[in-house]
């Protein structure tokens, strides 16, 4: 299951783990399933079968403290971001950022303030690149 699961976006239920992981740090199955949001209340075998299935993938490790082990998230919240993106660009977009960008756009889910800060950051990393460059040269 290693490097090719890792790549792979987080599941609902996975990502519900996950923020309780990265708001709250290392946590056992318990503190973690009491965290959760969700309702009815998770089993508690569940919430460990999904911290096992985690932990399987490379998404969090664990150590044993006392009788428990306490688990702590190895994929940062940026990272699992990224990757999501990525699969959605990937199965939506044919991997074009642009066509994801456009969409939101016209779908009026950009707005144009936050198109203008895009806009600002594209010419900021541009100039960027061309100043690397010419250090480089």
């Amino acid at each position: 299951m290693g490097k090719k699961s890792a790549g792979r976006p987080l599941t609902p239920l996975e990502l519900e783990i996950m923020k309780v992981l990265w708001d709250a740090g290392p946590a056992t199955v318990l503190s973690v399933q009491n965290h959760l949001p969700i309702a009815p209340k998770l089993a508690y075998t569940t919430v460990q079968t999904m911290l096992n299935v985690l932990h399987s993938k490379g998404k969090v490790k664990r150590r044993l403290k006392g009788r428990a082990y306490e688990y702590a998230p190895l994929v940062s919240r940026e990272m699992a971001v990224r990757t999501t993106l990525r699969d959605v660009m990937a199965r939506f977009f044919g991997g074009s950022a642009e066509s994801l960008v456009l969409s939101l756009v016209e779908s009026r889910d950009l707005k144009p303030e936050k198109l203008a800060e895009l806009m600002r950051l594209v010419e900021r990393s541009e100039a960027a690149a061309k100043e690397g460059e010419r250090g480089n040269a």
